[in-house]
């Protein structure tokens, strides 16, 4: 039993989070992410050879450096008294902790396995929505789930999933590809625009099919402009990428002004002081929608600047090194980069619960074992 949690620890956590975005099965969720995180603690301290093993595997250093600067951090801006603070220290700990172990008890399943029962997951889920509410078109989509942008996200991920595949597809799995297009971009999610953008860059490079299909979006773009929708094409077209996001990054950067050398404490990520927001604007001004403002106004410059470091070095340590013609280790870069891009107009990275951000750290634990068992064996 410990050792089948080891293995699916992860999958249980990440399956969790579509419990947490449904409002009806929230608190069920929220009390099984507590468990998750009790459990693996009581398993992990009566295992105490693992963490020699896996947590100080070299492979996961990044991981244990990430959470001595959380436990550095908060020794000296937080008192033990601080319930919020240490939760998130404690979350992120074994956030980290349940990937690794994962990871290392069952990689060959995360390479070959679990991209296509994540495809199924998220279709599952799709077609729950479609039960609840056929009627993808009378404005912004969002299924069973409680927020259309969350949505995009899964069905953009299992659209990714399912292409980067390099087996031939057959017409099931094209029909599968259309219904996550199709869902994706009813979600009104301009920011899927540039998920699905990135999965054909990940597929064929900047090559002449490419522009072909580039073609063919343009036309479809052209039609879809032309019906009264709340498409992600519609509001891109009317509104732009980041035109909503604009006050958010400013009352961000005025709340970052206030502590800037280090930040507002770790239970402070996404984060605007409610003071620097206009009354009038009081509630609809809650969170930076930048992952990199987030973090920065949670540590400070002094250690942000060192989370955003060690994110972004790793990343183009995988760019240079992972095998790119591997459909898995692609797909977990694809993750990767479009956590990356997408952190520009939503606080993706900073989170403990959200689908998207669960994925791009397993991805980075994936990719830096996988380069580990490369160049040093299994």
């Amino acid at each position: 039993m410990i050792k089948w949690f080891f293995k699916y620890g992860f999958v249980i956590y990440l399956l969790n989070t579509v419990l947490l975005s449904i409002e009806s099965t929230f608190s069920l969720g929220y009390a099984i992410f507590l468990f998750i995180m009790i459990l693996f603690c009581f398993l992990i301290l009566i295992n105490p050879k693992q963490i020699k093993l896996i947590i100080f595997h070299k492979a996961f250093n990044f991981f244990l450096l990430l959470n001595l600067i959380n436990i550095f951090y908060w020794f000296m801006f937080h008192d033990f008294s601080d319930y919020e603070a240490g939760k998130y220290l404690f979350a992120r700990g074994i956030q980290f902790s349940v990937i690794s172990f994962s990871i290392c008890h069952n990689y060959d399943y995360f390479k070959e396995g679990f991209l296509k029962h994540l495809t199924y997951i998220i279709l599952v889920v799709i077609l729950l929505g479609l039960i609840v509410d056929p009627f993808i078109f009378s404005g912004r989509y969002s299924g069973v789930i409680w927020n259309p942008n969350m949505l995009s996200s899964f069905s953009c991920i299992a659209f990714a999933a399912l292409f980067l595949n390099q087996k031939k597809k057959t017409n099931f799995e094209l029909v599968l590809l259309f219904l996550f297009l199709i869902i994706s971009l009813a979600t009104g999610s301009r920011g899927v625009l540039v998920g699905i953008s990135l999965v054909f860059v990940f597929k064929y490079g900047f090559s002449t099919r490419n522009i072909i299909y580039a073609f063919i979006a343009s036309s479809a773009y052209l039609i879809l402009l032309s019906l009264k929708l709340d498409t992600s094409v519609n509001r891109f077209a009317s509104q732009g990428l980041l035109n909503d996001r604009l006050l958010q990054f400013q009352y961000a950067y005025e709340t970052l002004l206030q502590k800037p050398f280090f930040g507002f404490g770790l239970d402070k990520y996404a984060y605007i002081n409610p003071e620097v927001v206009p009354y009038y604007l009081s509630g609809h001004i809650i969170s930076a929608h930048n992952s990199y403002l987030a973090i920065l106004v949670q540590y400070g410059f002094v250690f942000g600047l060192l989370v955003l470091g060690i994110i972004f070095y790793q990343t183009i340590r995988f760019y240079l090194k992972i095998d790119k013609d591997d459909p898995a280790q692609s797909f977990y870069l694809y993750i990767i980069i479009y956590a990356i891009l997408a952190s520009i107009y939503e606080t993706l990275i900073t989170g403990i619960n959200e689908f998207h951000t669960i994925l791009f750290w397993f991805s980075f634990g994936f990719l830096s074992y996988s380069i580990y068992k490369k160049e040093y064996g299994s």
